[in-house]
């Protein structure tokens, strides 16, 4: 702590009107700073540019005493009496802080509740603007200033309980750059960031997760959570880890948990682990293991795309490693597991003791209210309130309403009412995207609408390299009015869309990079793409050549093959699927028949999440562009992958379609060992009858390709299914004759 910290803070609260008397003040509160008895804050010491909001409401958190500058423009500032007054009111009633209320002009303060119950100075018959004598006048602010000083030594005074403090944790101890970037403040989450507080002191609760659909603010809490965290030092964790799963949009993308295992299996000690090709389950006992070693904060944001989405078992988690991992935190865990998500996490229903799964939902009408109002929104309660309600009380759309009115003259709340209804459905991001078009539609054809279509492109931060990389390509249709910026213009387009919320504020993680909501890139991929389908594809068809040229050709490790992954999904986007086949799935990734992503990696999930991009709809309907062979393959291998990985329901259609081709074409050997995974999958999931029937078209088909090998395993695969089906003579019947 330094000495500044550790002096009572004298917060003063004033409205513009009365400056002259904040300025006549401090000159004598200085007297006091300059003997280091106290420290001064006033909003006139916010730098240039930084989030003057947060930045108030950490020094009312703060402050020991509290000066209130009383006039009638105090009084009638809805900024001050909605916001600063109650915070000050509940840091007095719950901590003890002295709220000292200065009557600087004339004023009905009588009529106001709050001031009838506490102390006036100097005499409310005398306010400091009616002093005319100098020396009087100087003399009442003298007195102001040794009240505050008897108060504060007075050893009858309890200061105000100090934030406590903890020791610093190392930095690299602490790993946050991929949580989202969101907005600097959170409204109505006052409960939610108090139970995050009380489950980290808790012993009981192991894990938080946070359901809500995109764009409500789940992201955003955890971010303001982390925040305070971080001010105060963690507040004894021994370790601090995040990561983002998340599906950009809210449109369904197979992802994987395999980079993350990957990541924190190095970043928590045991890289020999993360480098082994040993089972998932494995890999995510182990990281349990070391998870539980430390008091860890583990923040998972973004899980829904690793939820399965099919009804009988909505919310499971799909990717065994971490559904082990999330098992046994439930179970044991010192530290605390933080998870955001679209999906309750069906797992964790099984622990209601020390698992909480918190349902949130929209900000409040006051919440709204209150983020229009310091926004700058004019407006009685009552508009600032329909307007929250009119969009939905969708914290995201009031943030993006916000930064979208301060550029209308006047700042109206009635002008809201101006931005055109959309046919988008609310679990889509209606709202949201309602203004969002609107910004479309006043940018016009302009640099600023170029850089959200580049942006658009990517389902994560984009790297400097790849942002420079695209704005000075050659794409009609989207680098047209970006391709030829000096860097001084675009960093002006870069801050105008920064000021509309558009773009996140740059971090010292991503220098030179860019990053959005997801639903920002998912409105402004969708836009690019039904306004100039060529456009959408030339630039992910650029993504993918930068992000295969730029990769080392055979990757070692799952973190170097990540670039390849994403070129991957880049290039089938850009319709390119045979090439990105050939050249980058099997040869680079796969390494032919030595499947080295999967055999020497282990990355069963990464692996699935590279085949989805061969599809039209995951798992039964290859994209027409590859040929029949590779069509089938894809099917094959997606069934391979989803059955390892434990989804054995969803593992049967895309094998039963690699069987039908295999079988249109006569090529009876590949489609008797098909047939024959099939009807062990279909034992594994219960369906006996089914079992049986594709178990006797493996043997028949091993027949027709007279392999002799396959004419054993298929008659074992079938007696098997016999013996699940209690046939048992005839399972006896079969095995002999396999045995002959």
């Amino acid at each position: 702590m330094n000495d500044s910290e550790a002096k009572p803070t004298v917060f003063i609260s004033y409205s513009r009107e009365d400056a002259i008397w904040k300025d006549r003040l401090l000159v004598h509160l200085r007297v006091l700073e300059q003997q280091g008895q106290i420290r001064v804050w006033h909003d006139g010491m916010i730098g240039m540019g930084n989030d003057w909001y947060p930045a108030i409401t950490d020094a009312m958190g703060r402050a020991a005493v509290a000066v209130c500058l009383i006039s009638a423009d105090f009084l009638a500032s809805d900024f001050i009496n909605k916001e600063e007054i109650p915070f000050l009111l509940e840091r007095r009633r719950e901590a003890g802080m002295l709220l000292l209320p200065i009557l600087v002009r004339p004023s009905p303060y009588k009529a106001v509740p709050w001031l009838r119950r506490i102390q006036m100075f100097p005499d409310p018959k005398t306010p400091l603007a009616s002093i005319s004598d100098r020396v009087d006048l100087e003399q009442a602010l003298t007195d102001i200033a040794m009240h505050i000083r008897e108060k504060i030594t007075d050893p009858t005074f309890q200061l105000p309980r100090p934030t406590p403090r903890w020791d610093k944790l190392d930095e690299d101890r602490v790993c946050i750059e991929r949580l989202p970037k969101t907005g600097a403040e959170v409204f109505g989450r006052k409960d939610e960031l108090a139970l995050l507080d009380e489950a980290w002191e808790s012993e009981a609760t192991r894990i938080v997760s946070f359901v809500a659909w995109g764009g409500v603010g789940k992201s955003a809490l955890v971010n303001k959570w982390v925040a305070q965290m971080e001010e105060d030092n963690y507040r004894d964790a021994e370790h601090v880890y995040a990561w983002s799963f998340y599906s950009q949009g809210t449109g369904e993308r197979v992802t994987s948990a395999d980079l993350f295992i990957d990541n924190a299996l190095r970043r928590f000690g045991d890289p020999e682990m993360a480098d082994s090709a040993r089972s998932p389950w494995d890999k995510g006992r182990r990281l349990a293991d070391l998870v539980q070693g430390e008091q860890t904060l583990l923040i998972l944001d973004g899980l829904e795309p690793l939820q399965s989405s099919y009804e009988h078992d909505r919310g499971k988690v799909k990717d065994p490693a971490l559904a082990v991992l999330l098992r046994q935190l439930a179970r044991k865990n010192p530290g605390l597991c933080v998870i955001t998500t679209r999906e309750t996490v069906t797992d964790l229903e099984v622990y209601p003791q020390c698992v909480k799964q918190e349902n949130l939902e929209q900000i409040s009408d006051e919440a709204g209210r209150a983020l229009l109002r310091v926004g700058g929104v004019r407006g009685s309660d009552a508009e600032l309130e329909r307007v929250t309600r009119d969009f939905g009380n969708h914290a995201l759309a009031i943030n993006l309403l916000v930064a979208y009115l301060q550029e209308i003259p006047g700042h109206q709340a009635t002008d809201a009412g101006l931005i055109p209804e959309m046919d988008i459905p609310l679990e889509q991001g209606k709202h949201p995207r309602r203004v969002m078009e609107a910004f479309a539609e006043g940018f016009g054809e302009s640099a600023e609408l170029d850089v959200l279509g580049i942006m658009a492109l990517f389902d994560r931060p984009a790297g400097a390299k790849e942002i420079k990389y695209l704005r000075h390509s050659e794409i009609a249709g989207l680098t047209v009015h970006i391709r030829w910026l000096t860097e001084k213009e675009w960093v002006r387009v870069i801050q105008n869309l920064r000021r509309a919320r558009l773009v996140a504020s740059e971090s010292h993680h991503n220098i030179g990079g860019l990053d959005a909501h997801p639903l920002v890139r998912e409105h402004f991929g969708q836009r690019l793409r039904q306004k100039n389908e060529e456009a959408w594809k030339q630039g992910h068809s650029h993504l993918y050549d930068f992000l295969s040229q730029s990769t080392v050709q055979l990757p070692d490790t799952l973190e170097a093959m990540a670039p390849l992954l994403q070129a991957v999904i880049h290039g089938c986007k850009a319709g390119r699927h045979q090439e990105v086949f050939d050249e980058i799935l099997f040869a680079r990734i796969r390494r032919g028949k030595e499947a080295y992503s999967i055999h020497r990696l282990g990355a069963l999930g990464a692996d699935l999440a590279a085949i989805s991009a061969f599809f039209d709809k995951p798992w039964t309907c290859p994209v027409d562009q590859l040929k029949e062979n590779d069509a089938a393959l894809v099917l094959h291998e997606a069934g391979f992958d989803l059955r390892a990985v434990g989804r054995m329901a969803e593992a049967i259609p895309p094998m039963h379609s690699s069987l039908e081709l295999r079988v249109a074409k006569g090529m009876w050997s590949p489609a008797s060992i098909i047939a024959s995974n099939l009807a062990q999958l279909c034992v594994v999931a219960g369906a006996v009858a089914r079992a049986l029937g594709y178990a006797s078209r493996g043997v028949h088909y091993a027949d027709e390709a007279d392999d002799s090998y396959m004419r054993i395993a298929t008659r074992t695969v079938l007696a098997e299914a016999l013996v699940h089906g209690g046939r048992l003579s005839e399972a006896g019947s079969v095995f002999r004759e396999a045995e002959n």
